[in-house]
């Protein structure tokens, strides 16, 4: 390949690789639009209905689990809010309501999903802290997560989470595997905040 050739590769493949991130870009603001009655900006937003905590760094993935709910019976989903974190300290000053969250006098999350490698304190570090926590662990800790290893789901499951569920590839594994984890925990098993939001 010539050198005026080679150059002429190089420059379609960033040209390509920057059409990818501004496509990504705006299907996760399409996205976030479509999911701006259940997704929660701020958890001032909404003090009425019960919030499904979600702490999850990767965009991707986030994106992916909220996508995937949009399968789920619309009657039943719209009785939850969703609350993310990007790391892991900011979540645990808004569990704990220290820092920013000192004034936020908003009912605790009825569940956290969690990843488990966050920036700042890590999902284990979290579990562990939670569970620790008497006003905070009866709260549902369900880890999703891609890591297989025996470790990671030993030691999750020793520092108190409730469930430890594997971030399957694929769209149509993830749909299965998120219609799972909801059906089970928020459509059959009877919440520790049961009966906090009826009206």
């Amino acid at each position: 390949m010539t050198l005026s050739k080679a150059k002429h590769s190089s420059a379609n493949s960033d040209s390509l690789s920057n059409r990818e991130k501004i496509k990504t870009s705006t299907q996760n603001v399409y996205a976030m639009e479509s999911y701006s009655q259940r997704l929660l900006t701020s958890p001032w937003d909404d003090f009425e209905h019960p919030v499904i905590v979600i702490i999850e760094d990767s965009d991707e993935d986030f994106y992916t689990f909220m996508r995937v709910t949009q399968t789920i019976d619309p009657l039943k989903r719209s009785l939850y809010k969703f609350l993310r974190f990007e790391d892991g300290d900011e979540a645990l000053d808004y569990l704990f309501r220290q820092g920013d969250y000192q004034s936020l006098t908003a009912p605790l999350p009825v569940a956290i999903l969690l990843d488990l490698n966050l920036p700042g304190t890590d999902g284990r570090d979290i579990i562990k802290k939670v569970k620790q926590t008497l006003h905070l662990q009866m709260i549902p800790v369900i880890v999703l997560s891609t890591s297989s290893s025996a470790y990671d789901i030993q030691s999750c499951y020793q520092y108190g989470a409730n469930c430890y569920m594997l971030k399957p590839m694929g769209v149509l594994k993830m749909q299965q595997t998120v219609q799972i984890l909801f059906q089970h925990w928020f459509q059959l098993t009877i919440l520790p905040s049961y009966g906090q939001f009826l009206t």
